[in-house]
């Protein structure tokens, strides 16, 4: 494979943007040195670099594009109502279709506000809650990885530099499927919670009962519950996680698969929460998520096509039995090179991952790096498992193939040693303290 426009085109990057990409979790220290892969364009669930190559994709557009990359639909209504005009002085009518259509689907909610990207959603859904309590700290799920760009998130992570202290001591954590650790939390903290968020599942599925007792919790001590359905929104179930675990959230924020690829994302809730940001109310008002493109006109209709489709299309459905089939044809080849304690998959079948340990049986980023290297050889771009809607039976046949061939040579690696079939440097975790 060549590539050297890409090289070139990676070089100019990183003299032009920080860190050589707009998205950390796309930047080069996330894939192998010698494949910089520089995406030109895409069709369904196949992808082109800049020299040529072609690859099967996996988790496009951090697991956004759930349709597929140019799905004609989605293309066709965002192109009309471009024509119409993007963003006016007044509210366009769209905006009241979308968000009917989306509070069709998301049985709980009653208000809804649309923005760009989900860190503008979280971020507002905590600023309703410490607004509605009157409280100021932020529970946050210490085993899940991601919930916003903004301070009160990131002043969290290894990544802090920048932000206050006093940002810092604001936000509080808990951990997942430890009931224990959310009633600690509430105690150690009496009446000074203002919000608890969380993601239904990661990779690991919730302990029976664990989600509703963390709902029952925040009942009982005033605090308000935030589920985040990013990820699981459309792609878990049409009408997101919450309906599969029968959850009722005072709030929840969407993203990602809603606009499959397009920029928008949404806060929704119970009207006596979302209120305090409009004007039927005689609290203090509250500054919610006015953005200059947040309801922006052609994102809203490849929203409005993208969740039809989902409807029409049972989407989560066939998301599931692609996902299926792939980790059945990946577990076969695992089983049979005896790879088991070395490399595995986790989360469901329509959001999978992959896991990397040694030979000492410890996470591994030499042996992701490994694995994402003799992937990208053998055509398939998988930081991730995470299949789209455009994933057919002999796309997934042919990367589990290639997964098969990359396993192989992950068992003489670990069989003769890593630094023999090493491909320069190690990818790294996106949140580390220094480069």
């Amino acid at each position: 494979m060549n590539f050297e426009k890409s090289i070139a085109l990676q070089r100019r990057l990183e003299e032009l943007v920080p860190g050589g990409s707009h998205t950390y979790a796309k930047g080069e220290d996330q894939f192998p040195e010698a494949y910089p892969a520089i995406i030109a364009r895409g069709d369904g669930c196949r992808v082109w670099d800049v020299d040529g190559n072609e690859y099967i994709e996996f988790g496009s557009g951090l697991r956004s594009v759930i349709l597929g990359h140019g799905y004609p639909s989605v293309v066709q209504a965002a192109c009309r109502e471009a024509m119409r005009g993007l963003n006016f002085v007044r509210p366009a009518a769209i905006e009241c279709e979308v968000a009917e259509h989306f509070l069709g689907l998301i049985r709980g909610a009653e208000m809804v506000k649309f923005a760009k990207n989900g860190s503008d959603a979280t971020t507002a859904a905590v600023k309703l809650a410490r607004a509605y309590t009157g409280r100021d700290l932020v529970a946050i799920c210490g085993d899940q990885p991601f919930f916003s760009v903004d301070d009160w998130f990131i002043g969290a992570t290894p990544m802090d530099a920048g932000i206050p202290k006093v940002i810092k001591d604001l936000t509080v954590r808990y951990a997942y499927n430890d009931i224990g650790s959310v009633q600690a939390m509430l105690d150690a903290n009496p009446g000074q919670i203002a919000c608890l968020i969380l993601e239904a599942e990661k990779t690991d599925p919730p302990v029976e009962g664990f989600l509703q007792q963390v709902q029952s919790l925040c009942r009982q001590h005033g605090v308000v519950f935030i589920l985040d359905e990013m990820i699981t929104g459309f792609r878990y179930h049409l009408h997101g996680a919450q309906e599969i675990f029968g959850l009722d959230p005072d709030l929840s924020t969407f993203g990602k698969a809603m606009g499959n690829g397009f920029a928008v994302a949404a806060l929704a809730g119970k009207r006596e929460f979302m209120q305090l940001g409009g004007l039927a109310h005689d609290r203090e008002k509250v500054f919610l998520m006015s953005t200059t493109h947040g309801a922006e006109s052609m994102g809203l209709a490849a929203c409005l096509e993208t969740m039809k489709v989902c409807e029409r299309e049972h989407v989560a459905d066939v998301l599931t039995r692609q996902g299926e089939r792939l980790a059945a044809g990946i577990r076969k080849s695992v089983e049979e090179l005896h790879l088991q304690d070395f490399f595995g998959l986790a989360g469901r079948p329509c959001c999978l991952v992959f896991w990397t340990f040694d030979q000492d049986r410890k996470p591994s980023q030499p042996f992701r790096t490994l694995f994402l290297a003799e992937l990208m050889k053998r055509g398939v771009l998988a930081p991730n498992l995470v299949v789209s809607f455009s994933h057919s039976d002999a796309d997934i046949d042919e990367a589990i193939q290639a997964i098969a061939g990359a396993l192989q040579v992950y068992r003489k690696a670990l069989d003769e040693g890593l630094e023999k079939y090493a491909v320069g440097r190690s990818v790294k975790p996106v949140f580390r303290r220094f480069n």
